[in-house]
């Protein structure tokens, strides 16, 4: 079982003197309030245990052209996001990896106090090939993370750090 945080510590069993897998579970699960428009399209869903992404889907069929190509998908999906937390859609890696499709203004931010539909802006990568999204495709996963708001505070100077000034490409390659 999850304890502070931490699974409790694990139990030997038999005479292998091999630790057992601990136990774990979830103690809070969030609730999003959802309205559908396509009733027959799926719920957002994880497609695997443990994933951090629920796959969005089309609800409508677009064409997206070759050569840098976009459309605003809608998903035919409203939530209502609590406060204290945001949605970011992110682009799925299987499409971008075979067909060249992903997100524009990735992570698209939803705040939680949007409760229009989600839509999902997709690019076609591919120089020469065109890419129909059809409907009930998944295009997208929704991340949902706590946020915090921070108020901005005006000094003379930043405190220094070990990194300093330095950015874009400053690590190395």
């Amino acid at each position: 079982m999850l304890v502070g945080g931490k699974p409790e510590s694990a139990s030997f069993s038999g005479e292998s003197n091999k630790p057992s897998k601990p136990s774990y579970r979830v103690t809070a699960v969030l609730e999003i309030p959802i309205v559908r428009s396509r009733p027959d399209l799926p719920f957002p869903r994880y497609a695997s245990e443990g994933d951090a992404g629920a796959d969005l889907v089309a609800s409508e069929d677009i064409e997206l052209a070759p050569g840098g190509g976009r459309g605003l998908v809608p998903t035919g999906t409203f939530i209502a996001i609590p406060e204290g937390y945001a949605g970011f859609v992110q682009p799925r890696s299987g499409l971008a990896l075979r067909h060249g499709v992903t997100c524009l203004n990735t992570p698209g931010l939803i705040d939680s106090g949007y409760r229009g539909e989600l839509k999902v802006l997709l690019v076609n990568t591919d120089p020469a090939e065109p890419f129909t999204v059809r409907r009930g495709d998944r295009i997208a996963q929704l991340v949902l993370q706590k946020v915090e708001q921070a108020e901005f505070v005006e000094v003379e100077e930043l405190p220094a750090s070990s990194r300093g000034a330095a950015g874009f490409g400053s690590t190395g390659v």
